[in-house]
């Protein structure tokens, strides 16, 4: 008499830390499917070109934003400190000093706040949403107190960084912000895998006080991650800045939302401990393919993108509440 083996499908025997990283895969594979088979325009590589172009700044702020969610924490202040860096780059430019001077100066705002809210956050203790709260209202206002206006910037270097482009013989191209993206992007996926401060990251999200009984540097890894948060956010800002050519008060209202969606939808998990860079960069192109979308459409209003996005930000949080509840 023989028995029978049931053995479980290929797809159940994956690590649940994958699940969510794959569920973004798909919905992307999805939602560009639907947009080739409604619009003959949309398979054009240059469509996923300009989703890279379009999102050249969210991608570098998301990378930063993965580093704080991974250990637990949040950060809300890195749309103002994007903003901030693209008005103090335009406002000193228009007061005559050079480029290199501009892009040091603007490089290190963010991490300069950063390491203060991280500092603000371990020694004292605070809850990180509302240290970075109060760095959200700081950088705001600061964007205001320079100018009420939008500042323009004509700077030679700061054009030519704006309109360069890198391209093949076909015209199809790309922007020295998608490469600048990469390069963040490439860094990042290191600094996680293969050093120990990625390492610490990831285990003082799983948790904390084992974290700290092994005798990890927990403070000075979540002052670490801010810092870093804040620098991505300054580059972004520079980018920004590379995009409008302009400084704004008003810029980036609610991108801190966008990023922290984007990392979320890339299966980060809010509760820290698991997440990949790969996965944030899906999450991000998830985001430009609906806007996309709605933009070859044309009968929908913006205001859709952000309909959709709540629906999808609701349905991943679901999704890895579902994983952790079905693994326990």
């Amino acid at each position: 008499m023989t028995s029978l083996s049931i053995s479980a499908p290929s797809w159940a025997k994956l690590p649940r830390r994958h699940m969510p990283v794959l569920a973004t895969l798909a919905l992307l594979l999805v939602m560009y499917g639907i947009g080739v088979s409604q619009y003959r325009a949309f398979s054009n590589i240059q469509v996923v070109f300009n989703v890279f172009i379009d999102n050249g700044f969210l991608l570098v702020i998301a990378v930063g934003m993965t580093f704080v969610i991974l250990t637990g924490g949040i950060d809300l202040s890195v749309g103002s400190v994007a903003a901030m860096t693209a008005m103090v780059s335009a406002w000193l430019l228009q007061s005559g000093l050079p480029a290199l001077p501009v892009l040091v100066i603007a490089l290190l705002i963010g991490p300069t706040l950063g390491f203060l809210m991280g500092c603000a956050i371990h020694f004292f203790d605070i809850q990180p949403f509302i240290v970075t709260l109060a760095g959200m209202f700081f950088a705001r206002g600061m964007c205001t107190f320079i100018s009420n206006a939008s500042i323009p910037i004509s700077d030679g270097f700061w054009t030519t960084m704006s309109q360069y482009r890198i391209g093949d013989p076909r015209g199809n191209f790309v922007s020295i912000s998608v490469l600048v993206a990469f390069a963040v992007v490439l860094i990042a996926a290191y600094v996680l895998a293969y050093t120990r401060l990625g390492r610490n990251v990831y285990a003082i999200g799983g948790n904390p006080q084992s974290a700290l009984l092994m005798g990890l540097p927990v403070g000075r890894t979540r002052i670490a991650v801010y810092t870093i948060s804040g620098l991505c956010a300054a580059i972004g800002g520079i980018l920004l800045s590379f995009y409008t050519l302009s400084g704004a008060p008003l810029i980036a209202i609610g991108m801190e939302l966008d990023v922290i969606a984007a990392v979320v939808i890339g299966g980060t998990v809010l509760t820290g401990g698991s997440g990949y860079i790969f996965g944030t960069v899906l999450g991000v192109l998830v985001l430009g393919v609906i806007q996309t979308l709605i933009t070859f459409d044309g009968s929908l209003n913006s205001w859709w993108t952000k309909i959709v996005i709540g629906g999808l930000l609701f349905a991943f949080i679901l999704l890895q509440r579902l994983i952790g509840i079905r693994y326990k």
